[in-house]
């Protein structure tokens, strides 16, 4: 096992990264989706994440034999649960604090490409889009404010 990991439990080395980061990032799934569609939201929003800002995608990776595998995002994702009330109010409380975010709605789940996905979305004004996930990152403070209030996912 490598020092690093045998120095920290999982929990405060997770900690720990999170407060070296000037930002957060916090995934919200909606909690009655099957277990399934949970997994795809969390994969869609993080490359979201990830497509939007660059700087944040750590080095490749390289095991001890030398095989080199993909980059992944650099910090870690913090990933909550609620229902739809609580994402319409982290959609709200982002967009009001100037916090653009990547969102996920029940319809694109019977999507089959990007191009349909964007278009099940331009179809709903704001406020009847049925969101299944959101995601977000800005600066530490920001993050904890919106998420305010919500329980990580079980």
């Amino acid at each position: 096992m490598c020092e690093a990991l045998r120095w920290h439990p999982w929990r405060q080395m997770v900690f720990r990264m999170c407060m070296i980061f000037e930002t957060k990032v916090a995934l919200v799934i909606r909690s009655d989706l099957a277990s399934w569609q949970k997994m795809n939201v969390a994969a869609f929003l993080a490359s979201g994440i990830a497509a939007s800002y660059p700087e944040s995608i750590g080095d490749p990776y390289e095991d001890a034999s030398g095989n080199r595998y993909l980059r992944l995002l650099g910090q870690p994702m913090l990933v909550y649960g609620g229902d739809r009330a609580a994402l319409a109010r982290v959609l709200e409380r982002a967009l009001a604090r100037g916090v653009q975010p990547a969102i996920y709605t029940e319809e694109m789940f019977s999507t089959t490409h990007d191009a349909a996905n964007r278009e099940a979305v331009r179809c709903v004004e704001r406020a009847n889009l049925n969101l299944v996930g959101i995601a977000i990152r800005a600066e530490r403070k920001a993050v904890d404010k919106i998420v305010d209030k919500l329980k990580f996912h079980a």
